[in-house]
């Protein structure tokens, strides 16, 4: 998946787009060609970005009220509940937790939070993610970065948002309503969302992935081919 995301990336602009840190996201791709958005685009980071060089940090000023330890303790007592600390959004992930147990752990969540308006509350694929009450999201970090590269409001760039998780869904929504770009839902079974198209599975995504530079090249090709023919 590596290689089929460098790929992509020898080709397109190319960004992930996460609910994890940067920092994280970064260690474990390993792939400097890349945009990376994390904490659900509020930390977003360049091509070769170091760690002091950022694009946009737009909850900056809410990062010192961020309450990790306060729900680490709050949780603890709930076998299989795991607290991730993403710096600008923190996600409770109970993956492992048995299923009578859920409600019970959004309620400790939410007596946390209650003590802290400024954040909010919003659930994904088997995780609540707790973000800084700002109109920001997925969607809004894929504007700021078409905007960024100078492809805002251009006929000849299609925009491609493959995601699977419930809050990718805020950038599948904000493609629909500019009547421009595509969003590819990454799921097996039919929901309702706001993506035009699906692929099942990480395995569907490599070989779309692969497809996308092999088109490219082909096309690069004719070009290149039309030319000298031209010359």
């Amino acid at each position: 998946m590596r290689e089929a995301v460098r790929g992509v990336a020898k080709h397109f602009p190319a960004a992930i787009v996460t609910g994890r840190c940067v920092e994280k996201v970064c260690s474990f791709v390993g792939l400097s060609e890349l945009y990376y958005a994390g904490s659900h685009g509020m930390d977003i980071k360049g091509p070769g970005s170091n760690a002091e060089e950022v694009l946009l940090q737009p909850a900056r000023e809410f990062l010192p009220v961020i309450v990790y330890e306060a729900l680490v303790e709050k949780t603890k007592s709930t076998p299989g509940a795991r607290v991730e600390n993403n710096k600008f959004c923190l996600s409770v992930h109970f993956r492992c937790v048995d299923e009578k147990r859920w409600s019970p752990l959004a309620e400790q969540v939410k007596e946390v939070l209650r003590d802290y308006p400024d954040l909010r509350l919003n659930e994904g694929r088997k995780v609540l993610e707790i973000r800084p009450s700002i109109m920001w999201d997925k969607g809004k970090a894929v504007e700021f970065l078409l905007q960024s590269l100078g492809f805002d409001g251009r006929s000849d760039v299609l925009p491609l948002y493959l995601g699977d998780d419930r809050t990718d869904e805020d950038a599948f929504k904000m493609l629909r309503k500019r009547g421009h770009g595509l969003g590819i839902l990454v799921s097996k079974c039919p929901r309702e969302t706001d993506a035009s198209y699906s692929l099942q599975d990480p395995t569907e995504v490599m070989e779309f992935l692969h497809r996308l530079v092999q088109w490219k090249r082909r096309r690069s090709s004719s070009s290149s081919s039309a030319m000298r023919a031209r010359v």
